[in-house]
């Protein structure tokens, strides 16, 4: 059975623009605040814990080689 967790999505805010894009790094809220950033609360979503590295932060290989849990 799979445990998930709530993660959060970096997100860059340029000064003068005001455009967003994302860093293309995710991570659990602990990892967010411990690291120095900003966190959107509706900005969140859920990924399984097995996709987490030590860090606390979306592992893409660790996520790419498990069986997504809606497609089984």
């Amino acid at each position: 059975m799979l445990k998930f967790i709530e993660v959060f999505d970096v997100i860059e805010v340029d000064p003068t623009s005001g455009k967003t894009a994302w860093t293309g790094v995710t991570g659990t809220r602990a990892a967010l605040q411990r690291d120095g950033f900003m966190i959107d609360p509706k900005a969140g979503a859920y990924c399984p814990t097995d996709w987490l590295d030590e860090r606390g932060y979306l592992d893409v290989e660790l996520a790419r080689r498990h069986p997504r849990p809606w497609s089984i």
